[in-house]
């Protein structure tokens, strides 16, 4: 099942514009600002992409997970999945290694 309002994707296995200008924006974010993130960032997101803040995460998280986006530029979608990775293994570690759905009592 497939929810095109909630991604712009025109055809399958093609980046839309809004997925290429999420990109282009944490490209542009990670040269100018070093992958640092602050305060400045979601004015940024808010006045460039006309999104919340957690709305771009969201999507970023979903077109960071395509194959389009890897083609689209392979050495950012590399970098941002690292630390998807990385960011879910702290939290595995914090959670104590419980997995999803796992009966913790």
């Amino acid at each position: 099942m497939t929810f095109p309002h909630l991604i712009d994707a025109p055809a399958p296995g093609r980046l839309g514009e809004r997925e290429r200008s999420i990109l282009e924006f944490e490209a542009d974010w990670q040269d100018r600002a070093g992958g640092r993130h602050d305060g400045g960032k979601e004015e940024a997101i808010r006045a460039r992409l006309g999104l919340t803040p957690p709305r771009y995460y969201q999507l970023l998280g979903r077109v960071i997970d395509t194959q389009a986006a890897l083609a689209y530029d392979p050495v950012l979608v590399a970098r941002l999945r690292r630390l998807q990775e990385s960011r879910r293994e702290q939290s595995r570690a914090r959670l104590g290694g419980a997995q999803p759905g796992s009966d913790r009592r």
